[in-house]
């Protein structure tokens, strides 16, 4: 297929995922106000703003209601806004009930979001297929994702077949997802003119820069004809976020593939968020150069600090590089499963618990136990059989979709929070983060109580009693 004249649309992360990389997803909401009006002049194709860490984060630790700040910023931009949704992970770490899943995202669309990006971690695209049917249904664009990564397995025929399927389930797009920063330009050009060459619909590319590999990948995806990429405002880009809106704007200035954009207003856009991150430099921690590292272990720089975290605490840092040369080996047993929530913390952490206790698989976490029953889906490739029986013994694995098995959340969600509830996404929050949304939802109705306190007393003297 041509791609003379092709236009590159650009999504913009910085409100989702280069906050969430950079500053621990700490960004307020009242930080991406200001600036909505020459935001939207920018001509972005979407801004991704909600899901993956927002929902849980924005209750847990910035006291805002993940749902206020949705409504609020679809009343502050024009422009299409974009969530990254886990599968029938949905934004939490586990499998969650049907009945969950699709209210949700009853509820997202009802609150205006347009565009869901809809991944899972193991690219099993059973985990997948109620989110894209529920999302079509509501009339929204149901994005489906492939999560890129390297192993024997993951050949140019995998990502092509997983495609096709998902564009067979009804998926309105296709993204590459390359949450690690290990896509080369290579595999790039091949993946995306492979794909343009045998989908009908159009193709979007996601990379992190932690590598310093993601604008090189961009271009040669440009050239293979990706339709749409993955950018952040210069100031909140780079690092373990994207590639530079303003790099790439630059970059294909005058070719058949300029995307039109005005450098002076990303510039000022820019200036502002230059300013908004210094508000959250306690929490900017992302390595200033590029981690090649990460091209010869595939371990995620957040992945790395994890572990900085977990052995510290262990009094056992000196054991770093026998984790980080263990990860690799407990992947493989695991299938190759692609390093992305909520796998990367269940091989990650089993990696660290392996190397403290010297002896592989001695001791288990639940979530790798569970991981080898089949509840987070079907791996990549088969599980060392050696590896299940010492986590697991003579269990059986099931081989359905994981989701058939769990019982409505929903009822009991709502007993969860009935005392606190305002409104009924209120039972979503709780059903999704059972431990995080109660006591969010009781500090919310206190300080209304509050408010309307001493709205009551200030009334009171004007119109006394």
């Amino acid at each position: 297929m041509s791609t003379e004249g092709r236009k590159v649309k650009i999504t913009d992360t910085t409100m989702r995922d280069g906050h969430q990389s950079l500053l621990a997803t700490r960004m307020k909401t009242a930080h991406m106000l200001p600036i909505a009006e020459k935001v939207d002049q920018v001509g972005f194709h979407s801004l991704e703003v909600w899901g993956g860490a927002t929902f849980d984060t924005c209750m847990r630790f910035l006291g805002e209601d993940p749902w206020e700040r949705l409504r609020v910023l679809r009343r502050h931009y024009r422009t299409p806004l974009q969530m990254l949704l886990r599968g029938q992970n949905v934004v939490g770490y586990k499998h969650y009930p049907d009945d969950v899943l699709v209210e949700f995202i009853k509820k997202t669309v009802a609150n205006g979001l347009d565009i869901f990006r809809i991944f899972d971690a193991l690219n099993d695209v059973r985990n997948m297929q109620k989110a894209i049917e529920t999302v079509k249904a509501e009339g929204s664009h149901a994005q489906a994702t492939v999560v890129y990564t390297i192993s024997p397995v993951h050949d140019l025929e995998f990502y092509v077949k997983t495609a096709k399927v998902l564009e067979d389930m009804g998926a309105d797009s296709i993204c590459l997802k390359d949450m690690a920063g290990i896509l080369a330009p290579g595999p790039a050009y091949d993946i995306v003119k492979a794909w343009k060459e045998q989908l009908k619909i159009p193709v979007q590319l996601h990379c992190h820069y932690t590598s310093g590999m993601a604008s090189m990948a961009y271009l040669k995806a440009v050239e293979a004809g990706v339709d749409v990429i993955d950018c952040a405002v210069s100031t909140m880009a780079l690092q373990t976020s994207q590639p530079a809106t303003e790099v790439m704007v630059a970059a294909l200035r005058d070719t058949p593939w300029d995307t039109g954009f005005n450098l002076s207003l990303l510039k000022e856009i820019a200036g502002y968020f230059k300013e908004v991150r210094k508000d959250y430099a306690s929490f900017d921690l992302a390595a200033i150069s590029a981690d090649v590292d990460v091209l010869i272990n595939q371990i995620p720089g957040g992945m790395v600090s994890n572990f900085i975290s977990q052995l510290s605490q262990a009094g056992a840092l000196d054991k770093l590089e026998e984790v980080l040369a263990e990860v690799p080996r407990v992947r493989e047993d695991f299938g190759y499963p692609p390093l992305v929530t909520p796998t990367s913390q269940i091989v990650g952490t089993q990696a660290v618990m392996n190397v403290l206790m010297g002896e592989r698989y001695k001791m288990a976490t639940n979530e790798s136990k569970q991981y080898m029953r089949g509840y987070y889906g079907r791996p990549p490739a088969p599980i060392d059989e050696a590896a299940r029986k010492k986590i697991i013994g003579d269990e059986e694995p099931i081989t359905c979709r994981p989701a058939d098995l769990l019982p409505p959340g929903l009822p009991e969600a709502k007993e969860l929070v009935a005392a606190y509830m305002q409104k009924e996404e209120d039972i979503l929050s709780a059903a999704i983060f059972p431990q995080v949304a109660p006591g969010f939802l009781q500090e919310r109705l206190a300080r209304k109580i509050a408010v309307d306190l001493n709205l009551a007393k200030e009334s009171s003297v004007f119109y006394p009693a």
